[in-house]
């Protein structure tokens, strides 16, 4: 019987990796998290209904930080189980297409993005509503920056053919993570979501340009490719007609 649920959790590990590439410093243990999860499913919920899972944990999390704003700060700590709940939708959606052996994959790609995007213009106003005075604009930077981090991972896998959701050891998980841990101080020490968002969108920005840096190298070496090989495609039609 563990032969069998290994060799299930084996085959499993590898449909739901098929056509990504992940770098963060916790997908193991999240990959074979979802491997569990996608065989435990119920069949009536699809991926569409996961991505609408997902996308209410990020309205949980936008709601909580606008409720501790007007309300009390405890408000904040409903956050962690909007992440979670995030992470759970957003995870799965994709995957469970897979292990179902039934993906679309740009159209999941497509609404994926799409609904991400949102979520995080949701999350950014809801700080923006939370802060005062000058700090409003930390927000609007951190979206900015998240959102340039989501065009250089479309644009890596429209270059080099790989979708990978990381940016180097960081993925979606470790940001919710770091999020929740900022939101969750913030409860006790008022005032430090500033300072500790402020470092998050210092990292961002580090992590933005390294990452625009190998997505430029990665296209050049695809146009030296291509020209190498319209360079050899010429000279045998060359050779043919000579």
């Amino acid at each position: 019987m563990k032969k069998e649920n290994k060799e299930r959790m084996v085959k499993t590990l590898n449909i739901i990796a098929k056509d990504r590439k992940r770098t963060n410093i916790l997908k193991s243990s999240e990959q074979r998290l979802i491997a569990y999860l996608v065989q435990k499913i119920p069949a009536w919920i699809n991926s569409d209904g996961l991505t609408a899972i997902g996308f209410f944990g990020n309205v949980m999390v936008a709601s909580s930080i606008v409720m501790g704003a007007f309300f009390s700060r405890y408000w904040l700590l409903l956050s962690i189980l909007g992440f979670a709940i995030n992470w759970f939708g957003d995870s799965l959606d994709g995957r469970i297409a897979y292990y179902r052996n039934n993906p679309r994959k740009w159209y999941g790609f497509s609404l994926d993005v799409t609904v991400d995007w949102v979520g995080t213009i949701l999350i950014g106003l809801g700080f923006m509503i939370y802060s005062q005075g000058a700090w409003k604009y930390l927000g609007f930077l951190f979206v900015v920056l998240y959102g340039w981090q989501m065009i250089t991972a479309q644009l890596r896998y429209k270059v080099g053919g790989q979708y990978s959701i990381d940016s180097g050891i960081f993925g979606p998980t470790e940001v919710r993570i770091i999020l929740g841990a900022i939101i969750t101080l913030e409860v006790f020490f008022p005032g430090s979501i500033y300072y500790l968002t402020t470092l998050a969108t210092a990292f961002l920005v580090y992590s933005n340009i390294v990452e625009a840096r190998k997505l430029l190298a990665l296209a050049d070496e695809r146009d030296t490719e291509e020209k190498r090989i319209k360079a050899e495609e010429l000279l045998s039609r060359q050779r043919e007609n000579a």
